[in-house]
């Protein structure tokens, strides 16, 4: 009769631990941006392809630093592995759904009664020894959905950690290019420097002859000298920042520094970009950053973990079993007994337990993980809205740095012009040596803020491409992580198929 009611209570735990707690996710709403601001000539609506963005300033060096970075970064290295250790927390959710407790164990003693205890009974042996082989398991079943929640959260995790991954490749393409612009920049603004060096030497140069032949006094002299020097002043400044870049640039590529010397290449001029450039429709934009993705993975995941936590305000149903075998020396048996059918023991049966006295602890879990989840709704909400303000502010400034670069040129090569006129007058002594230093500096100023607006235009639509998620499908078909890394890791421990590529991608 025992036995019958145990099958009948088992058969309707398995007919109804299908209940799930806490509440299924459902995508957070976001404003709907039909079209970006403005009229902006610089950007199209045109579909854009986005997975390699880098090749549009037909720059081979650069293209050969971002996938050389691609393979070695070290920090992108380290969000792959966290996708290995999500994909295992993932694992272990998954068992936790099957009898948590199988453990097989045996033991082996010799025991002594001592002759002066109480309970001593001269007609029985006082040494014997005592032998056990057994079996035991548990299976709490899931009755509230509290396993299923928690795949439910560690899968969106998972998915998480691959949107992360994705984000740090757009990250990794738009930083590598954004600090190659950097050096050209600063290349070029050394070669500018340079060049104002020899001509103001040379106004120093002539100033030093009139002065030498009385035309004029000392004070144009030391103005001369104050001049030059001030320009090569700025060599050693432009220098260290060139070098702090490409150290940079070398950990960026997972190189020392000191091992990245771009200033030998034959390119050093600022990577030039196209006029226009196509940008889609702002509703792609959601399905193409990563950090969106990851921001809504994240908030699934914590809507899962309500779930979990209110199961605890339930009682938990499990099924328990223990089988063995049992025998000791005592009397007629002897060790060799333990493998008879009368040394077998078991028990079975179904248990429950319900934590009825906690003091309000479960039921503000339960509070604290719903407040948790509605702080990743809001944090969704905001990565949205600040996705659409990255873009359109890159957008403008793309376009508004093409435009002052135009009146950057136009004043730098005035200025330009201006000083040698200025020089000519001065050699003639129609004009006093003032109006020479005052037209050398304004070149100084005008070429490297002609320079920096150059490089304004690249730098800004690299922030365009980067604000639209451009990169991140480059790594599709690809290791999460390097050869190096896996191989180390499947000398250590026992990774099953976890490393190989087929059990590497989850749908997006």
């Amino acid at each position: 009769m025992a036995r019958r009611l145990l099958v009948i209570l088992s058969v309707c735990l398995f007919q109804f631990g299908c209940t799930q707690l806490g509440p299924d996710f459902v995508k957070p709403e976001t404003p709907a941006v039909e079209d970006w601001i403005g009229d902006n000539p610089a950007i199209s609506r045109d579909a854009v392809e986005l997975s390699d963005w880098w090749t549009v300033f037909n720059d081979p060096i650069l293209d050969d630093l971002v996938a050389e970075a691609f393979e070695q970064n070290l920090s992108l290295q380290i969000t792959g592995l966290r996708i290995l250790e999500a994909r295992a927390q993932l694992g272990i959710a998954v068992g936790n759904q099957y009898p948590q407790v199988q453990e097989l164990n045996g033991s082996a003693s010799t025991n002594s009664t001592s002759e002066n205890s109480p309970n001593f009974t001269p007609a029985l042996d006082d040494e014997f020894s005592n032998y056990q082989l057994g079996f035991d398991a548990s299976w709490e079943l899931d009755f509230w959905g509290r396993f299923s929640r928690g795949i439910e959260s560690a899968d969106a995790s998972l998915n998480a950690t691959f949107a992360d991954y994705d984000d740090a490749l757009v990250s990794l393409a738009a930083e590598v290019a954004r600090v190659y612009v950097t050096i050209r920049t600063l290349e070029t603004q050394l070669n500018l420097a340079r060049a104002n060096i020899l001509l103001q030497q040379e106004s120093l140069r002539i100033a030093r002859i009139r002065y030498d032949n009385g035309a004029t006094t000392e004070l144009d002299v030391q103005q001369a000298i104050s001049n030059l020097s001030s320009t090569q002043a700025s060599v050693p400044a432009l220098t260290r920042s060139l070098y702090q870049a490409m150290n940079s640039l070398s950990i960026l590529l997972g190189k020392p520094p000191g091992e990245l010397n771009l200033m030998s290449s034959d390119a050093t001029a600022i990577p030039i970009a196209p006029a226009r450039i196509a940008a889609g429709i702002p509703t792609e934009l959601l399905r193409r950053r990563p950090d969106v993705r990851r921001a809504e993975f994240q908030a699934a995941s914590q809507s899962a973990l309500i779930g979990v936590a209110e199961a605890d305000l339930y009682p938990s149903f499990s099924l328990f079993g223990s089988i063995g075998l049992q025998s000791s020396d005592t009397g007629d048996s002897d060790s060799g007994d333990l493998f008879d059918s009368d040394s077998v023991v078991y028990s079975a049966g179904p248990s429950f337990s319900w934590k009825i006295f906690n003091y309000g602890r479960i039921r503000n879990n339960v509070r604290v993980q719903d407040a948790r989840y509605q702080q990743s709704l809001v944090n969704y909400q905001d990565t949205v809205l600040r996705a659409y303000q990255e873009t359109e502010d890159a957008m403008i400034a793309f376009s508004q740095a093409q435009a002052e670069a135009g009146y950057r040129e136009q004043s730098a090569t005035a200025a330009f012009r201006a000083t040698e006129i200025a020089s000519i007058q001065y050699r003639e002594g129609a004009v006093d040596f003032q109006r020479v230093i005052d037209s050398e500096r304004t070149l100084v100023a005008q070429q490297e803020q002609w320079t920096t607006a150059r490089g304004d235009i690249a730098l800004n639509l690299i922030a365009v491409y980067k604000a639209l998620g451009g990169g991140w499908s480059l790594r599709e078909g690809q290791a999460y992580i390097s050869d190096e890394n896996r191989d180390a890791m499947a000398e250590r421990t026992n990774w099953d198929d976890y490393l190989e590529p087929a059990a590497r991608d989850v749908p997006q």
